[in-house]
């Protein structure tokens, strides 16, 4: 294994304080689709929607408790694949989770390209304009922000957390004049909110609450992360839980949970409520940063990914170069952009991106696992933040019960399309035959 400042490698610069990884993780978990999660939600949970949501952060909780322990012991550029290799020292099951995971960021980063072009073209109205040149021109706009620094990178995220934020927080604030006018616990059955009604809950919003999975792939960029790291995780769990439940009772009151279910644009609708003097278009452009930073966020954490795996001998040595004077993983972000093309160009690849991110359930219940190994270790270094071996147990256990249930709903498609996925990435570890050995595997 390749460790950091061996070979004469300049190492990642370590410049992310306290306030950038809150804000970073905030941004990811803010871009993960309230904006129009809040209408399917109200459909499935009808005004008790605000309780999924509450539901969901206790069951993420619980995995956002285990990384942030891990980003305090291991702040290793590689994340998932690290702890695991570290853990299991089983190359092809870290390849799988390494893989898994930049599945999951490179279909993001491309679907959210293509949603920045059409968002742009709505506002501007430009004719003539083809939608695939413009998400081809972000693309290589973001591509530029990472290779020019991590600094960088955090600024842009904290003017586009701020945006995404501050049009939460505007909902809230001219509709809570709103709150009481509807019941918040009418559900679509009439039937009582019972063990069942929490799970579709939870199944539904969790994926609004993952911002962590970036967050320890830049553990190794912060100052002092054993400090740093779980504050940044927990912090931005517990603010983004915050504005989300204070939205979603906000919606609900707003407009009848009925109405929101079938409003194309949820939000753009209780403000119209709410705020008739609000510009239709706001919402569009507040989108535009939303998805933006999470285009960014997924760049960086799959460059720092790759450089991970070719650290631990399962990626070509040379993606884990670092530029002399940026210190950025150069030849990774920009081994990663002829791919992202690819797949912006291969036009709509909405099923193929829910596929990767149901995958995530998987990785996270072998992180938990993981670091339950890492916890048994003699040996193993402690980090600046401690769990019970009852978190990580329980985070596993509430992956796979996730996992499952994901599996035998009635939509098929995802997870066929993520049982595809996986003989594809294990092909190519046979293909390619990564050099990790077990050693290299455990650091």
């Amino acid at each position: 294994m390749i460790e950091p400042g061996q070979t004469g490698q300049p190492s990642l610069r370590q410049s992310i304080g306290p306030f950038q990884l809150f804000a970073y993780t905030l941004g990811g978990m803010l871009g993960a689709g309230i904006y129009g999660l809040v209408g399917r939600a109200a459909g499935e949970l009808g005004s008790a929607v605000w309780l999924g949501f509450l539901v969901a952060m206790v069951a993420a909780l619980l995995t956002g408790l285990s990384y942030a322990s891990l980003g305090s012991r291991y702040p290793r550029a590689g994340g998932a694949a690290y702890v695991t290799g570290r853990a299991f020292a089983w190359p092809l099951l870290t390849w799988m989770v390494g893989l898994a995971v930049m599945a999951s960021g490179l279909t993001s980063v491309a679907t959210q390209s293509r949603v920045v072009a059409a968002n742009l073209l709505e506002l501007t109205g430009l004719q003539g304009v083809p939608a695939v040149a413009i998400a081809l021109g972000f693309l290589l706009l973001v591509a530029g922000i990472v290779l020019r620094g991590i600094r960088e990178s955090m600024w842009v995220n904290i003017f586009c957390t701020t945006i995404e934020a501050a049009g939460l927080v505007l909902v809230v604030a001219v509709g809570v004049q709103w709150w009481g006018a509807q019941p918040l616990l009418e559900t679509p059955t009439g039937e009582p909110i019972g063990l069942s009604f929490l799970m579709t809950g939870a199944i539904l919003t969790f994926f609004a609450f993952i911002g962590f999975e970036d967050t320890l792939n830049v553990a190794e960029e912060a100052r002092d992360p054993r400090r740093t790291l779980p504050i940044g995780i927990i912090a931005a769990m517990l603010t983004a839980t915050a504005l989300y439940i204070a939205v979603s009772v906000t919606a609900v009151s707003v407009v009848p949970w009925r109405e929101l279910a079938e409003a194309p644009g949820p939000l753009v609708e209780v403000m119209a409520r709410a705020a008739p003097w609000f510009p239709p278009w706001g919402y569009a452009a507040i989108t535009l940063f939303a998805v933006s930073n999470t285009a960014l966020l997924n760049y960086v954490t799959a460059s720092r990914l790759m450089l991970g795996m070719a650290r631990q001998g399962l990626l070509p040595a040379p993606l884990a170069r670092i530029h002399p004077r940026r210190r950025t993983p150069h030849v990774a972000i920009l081994a990663l952009l002829p791919v992202l093309a690819a797949l912006v160009l291969a036009g709509d690849i909405g099923q193929l991106a829910s596929a990767t991110v149901l995958l995530l359930l998987g990785v996270f219940s072998v992180v938990n696992l993981a670091l339950l190994v890492l916890q048994r270790r003699p040996g193993e270094p402690h980090g600046g933040f401690e769990v019970p071996s009852l978190v990580p147990v329980c985070g596993a256990l509430v992956c796979a019960s996730l996992l499952v249930n994901r599996v035998l709903a009635g939509d098929w498609r995802a997870p066929a399309l993520a049982g595809a996925i996986l003989p594809v990435i294990l092909l190519g570890f046979l293909l390619l035959r990564p050099a990790a050995t077990p050693e290299a595997m455990e650091g």
